[in-house]
């Protein structure tokens, strides 16, 4: 029996190894639309436009697509993981923490590095994880119980591990972190408890920490008037999705999550920056340059982490080097990503709580939670989550996946309630589907395109239920998404027709990904808690 084990062990090692990969540089990293047969960090690159320059499924033929294999995680949590693909090898994540090396054509498993995470690992909505990063020949993962770990991407042996946080106070990581040169950028997350939230930049070959930038400021530092007494220290403000990078800047960019506690901002008067925002920091230093608050003293749990999505379009007849933002609090932005100006903000779903923006971008809020309950779109959940939207420089869109007529009822100093009968309706997303019932009074998921110099939708594809699941845009210009029905859909980019669509058994709660091997194309989905990979015959 051992023989058995040991010789299965070895041919492993021996096709993994015959996949002949290169070590993934930097420079790779952030050229990656330049091989796209690869998949190589979260939303491709560090601008996340999560869009393939693969063009063999075209709108002509992926009526064609067939499922081509199925791979089953041990595991019976929410599958919220975006895969690498490095040269024909797959890496991803079964939750809550074990990295797992696949056969990139056929969904065999080469290694399993498993990780059991402390009991004290806490985090808030489920015991999920986003992504991997890679660099070199090592694969980067943050852990629920607020570890970094790396680990050889050739053998999935342990390389290194460091403590970023204690998961005993809370913290917890879910994201896939950010290379950026000999750097790997987390963030922590644990913000509905009363953690102090932060970003670090830990070296890529050590693990040691190179600096911190805190997401509330401490005494004496710009922003810390705006939290009232004591709260500051407690005050929340997580990071709990993907950073972008951009290399002319030279600055990163990380989405905040809400201000804690979440509903009773009586305790912590201000606009408690720099919650539910955007913050640029400087790659060498982590010294904030900018910074744009979504959501001011937010009372409604409307966490700006939200995938930033960096863009080069032509905005009123000018070229600008723009953010685009779909914000869980209903509005979509548009800011200049060098300075951090605001140059628009537009609802994308039906949202109440404000009635417009001033010069420089702040909300004007008209809605506020009631000892009686005040009505509040959109939902506690947001219009979108955190599932990663997607950009094409082919067609200039921004395609969101969201949520159309949700709101809250909003009860001052108490969770929300749901302001509709079916309370499952607006239910986080899990890995079985669920009966949905939905009626004019009830939400639905809906999948746009928008034009980024209007923030008007080009076109829709409302779904049968709500989505958690993020987009996929190819050079062909095909979109891929799906929702909580189950179902795997491509629609065209340009009209948002329905061309093909898959059954996949379970909830889909993750951001579809494309790569090629040996001139073959395949796209590939998490969804309850497997991960399927198609392709044409």
């Amino acid at each position: 029996m051992r023989a058995r084990v040991f010789l299965a062990m070895t041919l492993a090692a021996a096709a993994l190894s015959a996949q002949a990969q290169s070590p993934v540089s930097f420079e790779r990293i952030l050229h990656a639309d330049s091989e796209p047969h690869n998949w190589l960090s979260y939303s491709v690159t560090p601008f996340n436009q999560r869009y393939s320059g693969l063009t063999q499924i075209t709108p002509a033929n992926v009526k064609g697509l067939q499922q081509q294999w199925i791979w089953q995680a041990r595991s019976l949590e929410k599958f919220e993981t975006t895969p690498l693909v490095v040269d024909g090898v797959m890496y991803t994540v079964e939750a809550p923490n074990n990295i797992v090396a696949l056969d990139a054509t056929t969904g065999r498993p080469f290694w399993t590095f498993t990780h059991t995470p402390a009991p004290e690992a806490r985090p808030c909505c489920g015991r999920v994880n986003r992504g991997l990063a890679i660099l070199g020949n090592t694969l980067y993962m943050a852990t629920i119980d607020a570890l970094l770990i790396a680990v050889d991407a050739r053998s999935g042996q342990l390389l290194w591990k460091t403590t970023v946080a204690n998961a005993a106070e809370r913290y917890a990581m879910t994201a896939p972190p950010l290379i950026v040169e000999d750097k790997v950028i987390v963030g922590v997350g644990g913000g509905d408890n009363p953690i102090r939230g932060f970003i670090a930049a830990h070296d890529a070959a050590s693990g040691k920490e190179l600096w911190r930038f805190y997401t509330i400021p401490g005494p004496g530092e710009p922003g810390h008037d705006t939290w009232s007494g004591d709260s500051w220290k407690t005050g929340g403000t997580g990071v709990w999705n993907a950073g972008a990078y951009d290399p002319e800047t030279r600055l990163v960019y990380f989405g905040t999550g809400n201000p804690a506690p979440d509903w009773d901002g009586s305790k912590r008067l201000g606009d408690n920056l720099y919650s539910d925002s955007v913050v640029a920091l400087d790659v060498n230093t982590g010294k904030l340059k900018w910074h744009y608050q979504f959501t001011p003293h937010d009372e409604l749990d409307y966490d700006s982490t939200q995938v930033p999505v960096l863009a080069d379009i032509q905005y009123r007849g000018q070229p600008r080097k723009v953010m685009l933002w779909a914000n869980r609090n209903g509005v979509m932005y548009v800011l200049d990503r060098v300075t951090g100006e605001f140059l628009a903000g537009k609802p994308y779903v039906k949202a109440n709580w404000l009635d417009g923006f001033d010069a420089k971008g702040r909300p004007n809020r008209v809605k506020f939670p009631s000892a009686e309950g005040t009505l509040i779109y959109p939902h506690v959940h947001g219009g979108t989550n955190w599932a990663p939207p997607a950009f094409s420089p082919r067609t200039g869109l921004f395609y969101v996946a969201s949520w159309e007529n949700s709101a809250s009822t909003a009860i001052a100093g108490q969770f929300p309630k749901a302001a509709t009968a079916n309370n499952q309706q607006t239910a986080m997303g899990q890995t079985n589907l669920i009966p949905f019932f939905n009626n004019d009074t009830e939400p639905f998921g809906v999948v746009r395109a928008y034009d980024p110099q209007t923030l008007n939708p080009k076109w829709e594809f409302r779904l049968s239920d709500i989505t958690w699941g993020g987009t996929l845009v190819t050079a062909s210009d095909l979109v891929f998404s799906g929702g909580r029905d189950g179902y795997f859909l491509a629609l065209d980019g340009n009209t948002g027709a329905l061309l093909w669509k898959a059954s996949v058994g379970g909830q889909i709660n993750a951001g579809a990904m494309s790569y090629s091997v040996n001139g073959k194309q395949y796209i590939a989905i998490a969804a309850g808690n497997s991960l399927f990979a198609y392709a044409l015959p």
